[in-house]
């Protein structure tokens, strides 16, 4: 039997048996490259400031998340390009009502916060939801991710949201949030919610950034008012007794009566007006209109007195200040001097060789004296 005649490629290779057959033209992953244009991911750093603020302002929402991105970036050149970017805003900074809501853990924050800004977005509102989020003690990053609660508001339109760690801060209102709500007031959101982890007193931070602070409760009022700190229902403009349904609605209305005759008490959160509890099912959506009303009645009332104006600018004082001591702080903390000396004298101080208000003056000493800030 006469042999078959191996392929040319073969003969010159006679160590494969193989054959070999033409195939198609390829890259690394055995397909022709597509003469479509690849997807690059834009990083707001590299794009000018004036491109950035011009997107943005024209209800860009992804432009929007990237500004906030770099808004909350530390990286020291990224903070001067925020800077610089948030007064290409301020101009174009419309007119909003700010709304911070905090409640007790359970109360149901995520379902009344989307149930209630689905309800705004519905009506022809544009809103923002700044949720943050208690930060991982491993990664510092969030750890409920509000966009998958919230998958509902997520999806609208009109709506905005943007959960951020609250990396440690007192009240868990990250530091930058300030910020990113003048962002989303220059991207033409006119409602601004803000909310926050919700522990306690510290939450005085929130009243600082806010117009309207709402306190979210649950029913058995019993336990619940004991548990309740003053300080934090003195602060609220309204009290919301969430989860007023089916079996629940008749102790959500006694919990609401409850609350009334305590706030009677208690000096109102904000002059000329009286704060009051109210029932709503975030379930099903009752009563969330007429927390709207009292909404708009508040920033009526407020503006008509001059308390709205007031409160804006007393928060804008706060604002300069908290930025002048942040800033004092990381001058000190990144201090050569500090740097080095810091890790002895916490050593000291751990092993009581050393008081604390001495080390503390140790470590001044050595700041003020590298900067010629002493006398």
């Amino acid at each position: 039997m006469k042999e078959p005649k191996r392929p040319e490629w073969s003969e010159s290779h006679p160590a494969f048996s193989t054959s070999y057959m033409p195939g198609i033209e390829s890259t690394h992953d055995g397909f022709k490259t597509s003469g479509k244009k690849k997807f690059q991911k834009v990083n707001a750093a590299n794009l000018p400031i004036e491109e950035i603020a011009r997107k943005l302002m024209a209800g860009d929402r992804i432009m929007l998340s990237k500004a906030i991105t770099l808004i909350e970036s530390n990286a020291k050149q990224h903070f001067e390009m925020a800077q610089d970017l948030l007064n290409f805003l301020l101009s174009n900074v419309c007119s909003s009502i700010r709304i911070g809501i905090t409640g007790v853990p359970g109360a149901g924050k995520s379902t009344f916060i989307e149930e209630f800004g689905c309800y705004l977005c519905d009506q022809g509102h544009k809103v923002a939801v700044l949720a943050v989020d208690p930060s991982s003690t491993v990664s510092g990053g969030s750890i409920l991710g509000d966009k998958t609660r919230m998958e509902k508001l997520a999806k609208h339109p009109n709506a905005f949201i943007r959960p951020s760690p609250s990396t440690g801060t007192l009240g868990g209102v990250h530091r930058k949030t300030r910020e990113s709500i003048t962002a989303c007031e220059a991207a033409g959101y006119d409602i601004i919610i803000v909310e926050t982890v919700g522990v306690g007193q510290s939450e005085v931070m929130v009243r600082g950034m806010v117009d309207f602070f709402l306190l979210l409760s649950i029913t058995g009022a019993g336990d619940e008012l004991q548990g309740m700190k003053k300080g934090i229902m003195e602060l609220a403009d309204a009290i919301i007794v969430n989860k007023a349904d089916g079996e629940n609605k008749k102790l959500a209305e006694k919990t609401k009566r409850e609350y009334n005759q305590i706030l009677h008490f208690l000096m109102p959160a904000t002059k000329g007006w009286e704060t009051k509890a109210y029932t709503c099912s975030a379930l099903n959506g009752d009563g969330i209109p007429e927390i709207w009303r009292i909404v708009n009645r508040f920033s009526q009332i407020t503006k008509n007195n001059g308390v709205f104006t007031e409160r804006r600018r007393s928060q804008l004082k706060e604002w300069m200040f908290a930025m002048i001591q942040e800033r004092l702080e990381n001058s000190f903390f990144q201090h050569s001097s500090v740097k080095k000396h810091l890790p002895i004298i916490q050593n000291a101080v751990m092993q009581e060789t050393i008081t604390v208000a001495k080390a503390v003056d140790n470590l001044f000493h050595k700041y003020q004296e590298e900067n010629k800030l002493i006398d």
